[in-house]
């Protein structure tokens, strides 16, 4: 039995690039302890809590189309929708059981009892 620790994904949406590519399909990796713990020397984080998920997201997020590098820039262009989608298929991957993400449609809407945390 092998660990996966990269998820392919599909934006609800997708990110539409200063040249107006979309971009829909992605992969998340999964996070490690400094993932979770640099954001917070960040000066943007004590400025507004809120903005370590956007720097958390783009450490995470390895792949985005043909994105050279997703980037906090990248994370902050998304449509509110696929910020949220990245937000919950983070949850899911880090502290959930990732097989749900098996049974279902490429940028569906993830269940919501498989994004709670707790």
């Amino acid at each position: 039995m092998s660990l996966q620790t990269e998820y392919p994904f599909t934006l609800p949406k997708g990110y539409v690039d200063s040249q107006g590519t979309l971009h829909r399909t992605g992969t998340m990796r999964l996070a490690c302890a400094r993932d979770e713990i640099e954001p917070l020397r960040d000066p943007r984080v004590k400025e507004n809590e809120s903005y370590a998920t956007v720097i958390v997201l783009a450490r995470v997020v390895s792949e985005l189309g043909t994105v050279p590098r997703v980037t906090t820039q990248t994370i902050e262009s998304l449509f509110v929708s696929d910020f949220s989608y990245l937000q919950d298929l983070y949850r899911i991957i880090n502290f959930q059981d990732a097989s749900v993400l098996d049974s279902l449609e490429p940028g569906a809407p993830f269940p919501q009892s498989s994004v709670e945390v707790g």
